[in-house]
C-alpha cells in the first residue's frame, strides 16, 4: 500500500445523479445481521458511522428486504416494507450525515435464497423453477457443528418455489417503489437496486435461472425487462431527491447459462435508459459451496475491474467497481478513466479509517484485510461478521482506546502477531514496552505464513510500520530467559511465544528428513542447519541467509518456484489450515505431494469459503488427499498409514508434520512460579492462528 503516496483521483469529489460525494470510496453492502425483526439497531448505526467518520464517501447498507419478511434471507436484515422501519432508517441516515458521508440503502428481494421464506413455509419467488442442483461435496470438509449451524437458519427445512406470475411482477414493482419512497422519507441519499447474486432481479436476468417464454424471458432485453421496470418506477417516484444505483454482475461463474460480460454490458445500457444514475459492477459464483471465492467475495485483487471497464464503455453514467479494490489499484483505475468509484468492503471492515489515513499521506498505516473470509463465514450462520485483524468490528465502542491510568514497563516475549499487536496497543495506551525475540526478524510464524499465504504479508508490513512509528524497543536475536527478565526488570511480562509443534510420535518420527513447521521454517530462512544431511538443503539455507534473500517473503516465493532443492516426493501429515496451505504451496512448485489427515474435514479452522476453495485447488494441483488416515510408520523413503482396513504407503523424500500443534508457555510458568506478573497471549495460550493472536492481544492490552 505504501507504493502510492498520493490519491488525488480517489479522494476527488464525485457525483452520482443528484448526490455529490466527498470522494470516490464506497462501502459496499456487507450484511451485519444485527437488526431485530427488520428494525435497525444502534449496533448498525455505530458500524456505519465508524466508516463514515473514517472518511468513506458513500455508505451502502447491507441487503435490505423490500417486502420484509417476504423475500428476506434473514430476520436480522433491514426491512423496508412498513413504516415501523422508518425510525431506524432515519436514525442511521442522520448519523451518517452527521459523520460527513452519504447513505445508500441496498434494496432487494432475495428470490431463490430467501431463507426466511423457507423458515416460514413460503415458496420462494423465482422466474423459473431451478432445473439444476448444486454440487455439495465441499461440505465433506465441514464439521458437524458447522453443518448444524447452517441448517439451524432454516430449521432444517427444504425450500419450494413459486414461478412469478403477472400479478407477482406487478407486486414486485409496486413494493420496490414503496420501499424507495420509505427510504426517501427517512432522508436517505440513494437507493441501490440489487440485480445480481441470484436474487430475484438477477435471477430474471440470466439464462440459467430464467427459462420463461413470455415477455420476461428469452432475449436479454426481455430478461432485463423486470429490472428496468423496477428502476423506471423507482426513479419516477423519487425523482431528483435520491440517486438510483443498480448493482449487476459483470459476469457469473461456475454454471452454463450464467450472465456473461457482454450481456452485462447490454443490460447496463438498458438500466441507464430506464433511469439508473450509476452502475455497480460485482461478480457472482453461482455455487457458493464451489466458487464463492470467485464471487461475490473474490480472492483475486481487482477481480471485477476488467468487467467494470467494459461496462463503462456502454454507459454514460458513473461506474462503481467492487472486488478487492485496494486503494492503489483504485487510484490508478480512476486516473485511467476505467471506473468512476471504487467499493472496498472487507478492507473497510478491517480499517474504517482507510480514507482518513490515505488523505493524511499515511497509506502504510491502513490495517489490511488479509482475505481470510472469517467475516463472511458468519453470514452462512446468519450471524454478525467477525474480522481476524480488527476485533472492533461490530464492537465499535471499544474505540477510542482509553489511556492507561498508570504507565508500566511491559516486556513482551515474542515478536509474532500477538506479541506485536499487544506491544502496539499497550504503547498506544501509554505503557512503555520492550519486545524480545530469539529470531532475527519480526513476525514469528506470521512471517513464515507469508510464503504460503501472500496476503498475510500485508499484515506483517502493517505491524512493522506501527512498531517503527511508535518507537517500540525491539530486541531481536535475543532469547528470553528468567535471567534476562530479571535484568530488564519489567513491571509485567507478556508471553507470546507461539504454539508448540512436536515431532510425530510414531516409529521413524525422529528421522532427519522429518520436519515440523519450526524446523522447515528454520531451513528455508537459513536460521538453522539442515538436519537431514542434505548438501543442497544446507546450501539454500546458508546462501539465503548470506545474500539476504530470506528477509524477503516475495523473493523466497519467486526463488522457490525455480529452485527448491528438496526431493520430488513430499508427505504432509496433518491436513489442517497449515498442512493444507503447505501442501498446495509445494504442489505449485512441482512436488508430488501426499496429504494425510487423521480426521475427515480438511483445512480446519480455515473459514469455510476459503477452505472449500483450498481443498479443491489442492486436488487440481495433483495433491493426493487421504482423510481419516492413521500414520503407522515413517521410513527413510516412505510414510505408511491406514485408511479404514486398507494399509497404504506414500513415497517420501521429505516428511512435514503439521499436526498436533498445541499451546504451551513454559517461560510463563517459570516466571509465575518466581512471582513475576505474567500474561500469555496468542497461540501460546490457545491455538487460534492470526484471528486468535490479534483478538487475544486486544482482550489483554485494551484494558491493562
Amino acid at each position: 500500500m505504501a507504493r502510492t503516496k498520493t490519491y488525488s483521483h480517489l479522494l476527488s469529489e464525485g457525483r452520482i445523479g443528484p448526490m455529490t460525494l466527498a470522494n470516490r470510496v464506497v462501502l459496499p453492502a456487507m450484511d451485519m445481521n444485527v437488526c431485530v425483526d427488520g428494525e435497525i439497531e444502534q449496533e448498525d448505526v455505530d458500524h456505519y458511522v465508524a466508516r463514515a467518520a473514517g472518511g468513506t464517501g458513500l455508505i451502502i447498507t447491507g441487503a435490505s428486504a423490500v417486502a420484509y419478511p417476504i423475500g428476506a434471507t434473514s430476520t436480522k436484515e433491514p426491512g423496508l416494507s412498513e413504516d415501523r422501519f422508518l425510525p431506524g432508517l432515519k436514525a442511521l441516515a442522520d448519523a451518517v450525515h452527521a459523520a460527513g458521508s452519504k447513505l445508500c440503502v441496498q434494496s432487494t428481494h432475495h428470490g431463490k435464497v430467501a431463507r426466511v421464506d423457507i423458515l416460514n413455509d413460503r415458496p420462494m419467488l423465482v422466474p423459473s423453477r431451478p432445473d439444476y442442483s448444486y454440487d455439495m461435496s465441499a461440505l465433506a470438509d465441514n464439521t458437524m457443528d458447522e453443518l448444524m449451524k447452517m441448517g439451524a437458519v432454516t430449521q432444517g427445512k427444504s425450500g419450494s418455489y413459486h414461478e412469478a406470475t403477472a400479478d407477482d411482477i406487478a407486486w414486485l414493482i409496486e413494493t420496490w417503489t414503496d420501499a424507495a419512497l420509505r427510504c426517501q422519507r427517512a432522508g436517505v441519499d440513494a437507493i441501490e437496486i440489487h440485480c445480481a447474486h441470484g436474487y430475484v432481479l438477477g435471477g430474471f436476468l440470466n439464462r440459467a435461472d430464467n427459462r420463461r417464454t413470455d415477455e420476461y424471458g428469452g432475449s436479454l432485453e426481455n430478461r432485463a425487462r423486470l429490472a428496468c421496470e423496477v428502476i423506471a418506477s423507482v426513479k419516477a417516484a423519487v425523482g431528483d431527491t435520491m440517486a438510483v444505483i443498480v448493482r449487476v454482475a459483470g459476469a457469473e461463474y461456475g454454471q452454463e447459462g450464467g450472465l456473461t460480460n457482454e450481456e452485462s454490458c447490454q443490460a447496463a445500457a438498458l438500466f441507464e435508459k430506464a433511469g439508473a444514475d450509476a452502475i455497480h459492477v460485482t461478480g457472482w459464483g453461482r455455487n457458493p459451496f464451489s466458487n464463492f471465492t470467485d464471487g461475490p467475495l473474490p480472492n483475486k485483487v481487482a477481480a471485477y475491474l476488467d468487467l467494470a471497464t467494459e461496462v463503462k464503455k456502454h454507459v454514460s453514467v458513473p461506474v462503481i467497481s467492487v472486488g478487492r479494490m485496494l486503494p492503489e489499484i483504485a487510484e490508478k483505475a480512476i486516473a485511467d478513466g476505467r471506473i468512476d468509484f471504487a467499493a472496498m468492503g472487507r478492507q473497510l471492515l478491517a480499517d474504517p479509517e482507510l480514507v482518513n489515513k490515505i488523505a493524511a499521506g499515511e497509506p502504510e498505516r491502513v490495517r489490511p484485510c488479509i482475505n481470510c473470509y472469517v467475516c463472511v463465514q458468519e453470514n452462512f450462520y446468519d450471524d454478525t461478521p467477525l474480522c481476524a485483524v480488527n476485533p472492533v468490528l461490530a464492537n465499535e465502542k471499544l474505540l477510542p482506546l482509553s489511556p492507561t491510568r498508570q504507565s508500566r514497563h511491559v516486556l513482551v516475549v515474542g515478536a509474532g502477531p500477538s506479541g506485536l499487536e499487544t506491544a502496539r496497543l499497550l504503547t498506544e495506551r501509554g505503557h512503555r514496552v520492550t519486545v524480545v525475540d530469539k529470531a532475527d526478524r519480526l513476525g514469528g510464524t506470521l512471517w513464515f505464513s507469508t510464503l504460503t499465504t501472500p496476503d498475510n504479508e500485508r499484515l506483517l508490513d502493517w505491524l512493522t510500520v506501527e512498531v517503527e512509528r511508535l518507537g517500540i524497543d525491539v530486541r531481536l536475536d535475543t532469547e528470553a530467559t528468567p535471567q534476562l527478565v530479571q535484568e530488564i526488570g519489567p513491571d509485567h511480562v507478556v508471553v507470546a511465544t507461539g504454539a508448540v509443534r512436536p515431532r510425530p510420535d510414531v516409529p521413524g518420527g525422529d528421522l532427519p528428513h522429518v520436519h515440523t513447521g519450526d524446523t522447515l521454517r528454520n531451513l528455508l530462512l537459513g536460521s538453522a542447519e539442515a538436519s537431514d544431511g542434505s548438501r543442497l538443503l544446507r546450501t539454500i539455507g546458508k546462501l539465503g541467509k548470506l545474500s539476504g534473500v530470506t528477509k524477503s517473503p516475495e523473493a523466497i516465493r519467486k526463488l522457490t518456484r525455480t529452485f527448491l532443492p528438496m526431493g520430488k516426493n513430499v508427505v504432509v501429515i496433518g491436513g489442517s489450515l497449515v498442512g493444507l496451505e503447505l501442501a498446495e504451496w509445494l504442489a505449485e512448485r512441482g512436488r508430488s505431494v501426499t496429504l494425510v489427515e487423521a480426521g475427515k474435514p480438511l483445512g480446519l479452522p480455515m473459514a469455510m469459503p476459503r477452505r472449500w476453495t483450498a481443498v479443491r485447488k489442492a486436488g487440481e494441483l495433483g495433491v493426493t488427499l487421504h482423510r481419516e488416515a492413521t500414520v503407522t510408520r515413517i521410513t527413510s523413503d516412505s510414510v505408511e498409514f491406514t485408511v479404514g482396513e486398507n494399509t497404504l504407503s506414500a513415497p517420501a523424500d521429505m516428511v512435514v508434520y503439521a499436526a498436533d500443534t498445541t499451546a504451551g508457555a513454559p517461560l510463563a510458568e517459570a516466571l509465575a512460579t518466581a512471582g513475576v506478573p505474567v500474561e500469555v497471549v496468542g497461540d501460546a495460550a490457545t491455538v487460534g492462528y492470526i484471528e486468535g493472536a490479534i483478538h487475544s492481544a486486544w482482550s489483554f492490552a485494551a484494558t491493562f
